[in-house]
């Protein structure tokens, strides 16, 4: 024990307290994923191919957008498989985290497909060239409707977990920036205005760039132990310092274990002491109030100062 203080650990885990879900998402959501990869994968064969015969560089982009959504679907549903491999002796929380590495990747595809799309818009812009009109209509069609319907199955998850929300984000997008090739191509048919589809392409990419630097900031947030998005720390502060006996709050940290796990550690001043009910129903709390599935606190009874006191120590 590293201080001469009552010293207890106790955990709230989601799954004792109503947040199940987002804690055994390959479960879940791998039947989603199957589906979805499946789906995807012959979306963007037909979108390159027909994109391709059809001289649409519309249909190429989104293309390009789709297959980063394959990789992104692949990507999370396995890190979403390695989150829930037992804890090792190396690896004593398990292997939560690799969705955060896997969330870090999907941004870095995205952003690196949206300079691909400007380039290729930017050099169709300089060089219109004509696009076979129903073709273009009718595979953005279908990809309207394999997006939509993948978008819809992660609909559930999306606010308890960043690369299911990722997921949701990219493919709702994708239905939406189908939605847009099937417009620009029927503007392009009704009026001969060729520069239609570069300026679609490059709506694609600041599409992908919003997604992908939202998704980007959210991700190294987390793997620089930020506190979660939707977590406000001085509230959780304050719910702490209110609690019956407790007299100071020290040393308190809030951070992601994973992209759908929220752990906390604090130092709790409690002069009278402390049972095991009162901690349990902290961590219940905790769970209930703010998502923080896993507590652990340290009880002092504050004759000694800690050495971990001061804001400024970590």
């Amino acid at each position: 024990m590293a201080h001469p203080h009552d010293h207890d650990h106790s955990h709230g885990h989601s799954h004792a307290h109503g947040h199940a879900g987002h804690s055994h998402a390959p479960a879940t959501f791998g039947l989603a994923f199957a589906v979805g990869v499946a789906l995807n994968t012959m979306l963007v064969g037909a979108e390159f191919g027909f994109g391709y015969a059809a001289n649409s560089l519309a249909l190429i982009s989104d293309a390009i957008h789709n297959l980063s959504d394959v990789l992104a679907l692949l990507l999370a549903w396995g890190a979403a498989w390695l989150s829930r491999r037992r804890p090792t002796e190396q690896y004593t929380y398990g292997y939560r985290r690799a969705s955060i590495l896997a969330a870090l990747i999907n941004a870095g595809l995205l952003l690196i497909g949206v300079g691909g799309i400007a380039v290729e818009a930017v050099d169709r812009l300089r060089e219109p060239a004509a696009v076979a009109g129903w073709t273009v209509v009718i595979v953005a069609a279908i990809g309207i409707l394999v997006n939509g319907a993948t978008a819809l199955m992660f609909m559930r998850g999306r606010d308890d977990d960043l690369n299911i929300r990722a997921t949701y984000l990219h493919m709702a997008a994708d239905a939406g920036v189908s939605l847009g090739v099937v417009v620009a191509t029927l503007v392009i048919m009704a009026t001969g205005w060729l520069w239609v589809d570069p300026a679609v392409s490059l709506g694609i990419a600041a599409l992908v760039l919003v997604s992908g630097w939202s998704l980007a900031r959210d991700s190294v947030n987390l793997a620089l132990d930020g506190v979660p998005r939707g977590i406000d720390l001085p509230d959780v502060k304050d719910y702490l310092a209110r609690l019956d006996g407790v007299t100071d709050v020290h040393d308190l940290h809030i951070w992601a274990m994973s992209t759908n796990e929220t752990a906390l550690t604090a130092h709790l001043v409690r002069p009278d002491g402390f049972n095991d009910a009162f901690l349990h129903g902290v961590c219940e709390e905790l769970a209930r109030r703010f998502r923080i599935q896993h507590t652990t606190l340290q009880i002092e009874s504050g004759s000694d100062v800690c050495k971990l006191a001061p804001a400024e120590v970590v």
